[in-house]
């Protein structure tokens, strides 16, 4: 097994390999505007340091968000032309289920709760029974409106960090994604048999690009 993993709904672009037993190599770089300059070189450098090929590709994880549009596609359209070019399946994993079993790793048993910055003064976040499962779907809200939902619960994600007056018990060291995290996480999911998100993006929000109203009409001469 050779998982090829990476993320692009948050500001880190990230990448990494897994053998199905341990990260052979990973790469995160946290730049929001720069997704699609990033995701290849990144993959190329995870590679290098594997010292492997995309030949030697099983399968393919992505994070399918919750994330907004713009970085969110680049790693979903990536992912898809990846696994149709190799022939190998494309794995769709939540981006916050990522962080919740990196929060695991890092000694976090549940409950808590992940979030991430959704911009507009609001998060994306989903609550954890514990690092392997979510307790409640993915959404997004402002801070002040979730304060009842998490409040006591310990926090995770960058989200989290933004708004420290309604995640009151946040733990350090899980602000951006992993996609080593996300390449265990899948391992261990494809080991006990269970079932993965399709690879299609979890936007819950439209995008923040609109298409202008009140078109000037342009006649012929």
């Amino acid at each position: 097994m050779l998982l090829l993993a990476f993320d692009t709904a948050t500001p880190a672009v990230t990448a990494a390999l897994h053998d199905g037993e341990r990260v052979l190599a990973e790469s995160t770089v946290v730049d929001a505007r720069r997704h699609g300059e990033l995701l290849m070189p990144a993959i190329d450098r995870v590679l290098i340091a594997a010292d492997r090929t995309l030949a030697h590709v099983t399968g393919v994880v992505v994070g399918v968000g919750p994330g907004p549009y713009t970085g969110l596609r680049v790693g979903l359209v990536t992912a898809a032309s990846f696994g149709d070019v190799l022939g190998v399946p494309v794995h769709g994993v939540c981006t916050l289920d990522g962080l919740a079993w990196a929060a695991g790793a890092a000694g976090l048993d549940g409950p808590f709760t992940v979030a991430t910055d959704a911009r507009r003064k609001e998060v994306y976040w989903a609550r954890y029974d514990d690092p392997r499962h979510r307790a409640t779907e993915p959404a997004v809200d402002r801070p002040a409106d979730i304060a009842d939902a998490v409040r006591g619960l310990p926090s995770v994600g960058a989200g989290a960090a933004l708004y420290p007056e309604v995640f009151t018990d946040r733990r350090e060291g899980t602000e951006d994604q992993s996609a080593g995290a996300l390449a265990a996480l899948a391992a261990y999911r494809l080991a006990a048999d269970e079932p993965f998100d399709p690879p299609l993006p979890l936007y819950l929000r439209r995008p923040d690009a609109q298409v202008p109203a009140g078109y000037k009409a342009v006649l012929p001469k």
